[in-house]
């Protein structure tokens, strides 16, 4: 059925239970997972105010430093289930386009995400990258609460 399942995350509690979802589903299923951050350009206007980098190459360092700690988690939890795992993080304005995007090229056949992962403002003003997803995705898309 599916071989290759595509888990976008962006470290909140929602998306570590979508990777959950999605490493047990490929474990069933004898699938391959590629797990997905995406971090936003820089831009010399931040949306979070706790973070504001000075330059570029600040910005990709705390970005690097960020999807590592996030991938991180992903991974632990496919290599306890033993299930093969392989890591991207690209930088994109558009996280559910960089999501069809790697899905597309990296063959998958199924995307497992969180129904929502930001609150409050940032979540108003981003809108739902899950309902994006759903909309735009020719892919199978299964959510998880």
């Amino acid at each position: 059925m599916y071989k290759r399942i595509l888990i976008p995350t962006d470290g909140s509690e929602l998306s570590a239970g979508a990777i959950r979802q999605g490493v047990t589903l490929a474990k069933a299923l004898g699938a391959s997972v590629t797990v997905l951050t995406v971090s936003p350009p820089f831009h010399p206007i931040a949306i979070d105010p706790t973070f504001v980098p000075d330059n570029p190459e600040q910005w990709q360092k705390e970005c690097d430093t960020q999807a590592e700690r996030v991938l991180g988690v992903a991974r632990e939890m496919a290599a306890a289930a033993g299930v093969p795992c392989d890591c991207v993080h690209v930088t994109d304005d558009h996280p559910y386009q960089a999501i069809i995007d790697t899905a597309r090229a990296k063959a998958c056949e199924a995307i497992v995400m969180a129904s929502h992962g930001r609150r409050g403002v940032a979540a108003f003003v981003l809108g739902s990258e899950t309902t994006k997803v759903l909309t735009h995705s020719k892919i199978p898309v299964l959510v998880c609460r």
